[in-house]
């Protein structure tokens, strides 16, 4: 009952709440904002829409996996959970920086949101009840193609939306240092077919929410 009632709680602040910060972006200290192009910031707000929806789905499959791994009989069972909570509380700072840049871009949060995130808790509490290798070799190939996602984006946003490139900046430093710390509490590779539908799915995720 416990868990259900964690779930419900993630879910519903996800969804529904104004997210909000533990640490500052510091990279968009650093910047100012420039006055963008019509077009330029539509394609801005369609990335970081995109980009938004990545961090709901990483808010559920975190929270998922830290429920399985909390109910799992693994020794270590309780640390792992911890190290997942953790990521997903800095994931969570990622949630608040697209959402508000979303706000000042006059952009809006995809239709889809609640579908995304019921999917993704789906797929995160599976992989959570496979076992922690599995659970964290999840996470680093999760991580890995969230970064070169992000990579992606650094090449197509515009130039002189510094703003949004800088919360870029350092969700991929982020992302990256997510994967090395599941790597490191004992990851296992995942097979080949499994990368592969797992970047089906996001390619799915990402034309839509590009657009919806």
């Amino acid at each position: 009952m416990d868990s259900l009632l964690v779930a419900a709680d993630s879910a519903l602040r996800t969804l529904f709440a104004q997210p909000r910060t533990t640490r500052p972006c510091n990279t968009v200290a650093e910047v100012q904002n420039t006055r963008l192009s019509a077009k330029d910031k539509a394609l801005s707000g369609a990335l970081m829409r995109v980009n938004h929806v990545g961090e709901v789905c990483a808010q559920a499959l975190y929270t998922a996996q830290a429920m399985a791994a909390r109910n799992s009989t693994h020794p270590q069972r309780e640390r792992l959970a911890q190290q997942l909570e953790a990521a997903g509380r800095e994931e969570t700072d990622h949630l608040a920086w697209t959402r508000k840049r979303l706000d000042e871009l006059g952009a809006h949060p995809s239709l889809l949101n609640p579908l995304w995130y019921a999917g993704a808790f789906g797929i995160g509490l599976l992989a959570g009840r496979m076992g922690s290798g599995i659970s964290l070799g999840f996470v680093v190939e999760t991580e890995r193609q969230v970064e070169d996602h992000l990579a992606s984006h650094m090449d197509r946003l515009p130039t002189s939306d510094q703003a949004s490139r800088a919360i870029v900046a350092q969700m991929k430093a982020d992302e990256a240092r997510h994967a090395r710390e599941a790597q490191h509490a004992g990851a296992v590779e995942l097979p080949l077919p499994a990368k592969v539908l797992m970047k089906a799915a996001a390619k799915v995720m990402t034309t839509l929410a590009h657009r919806i």
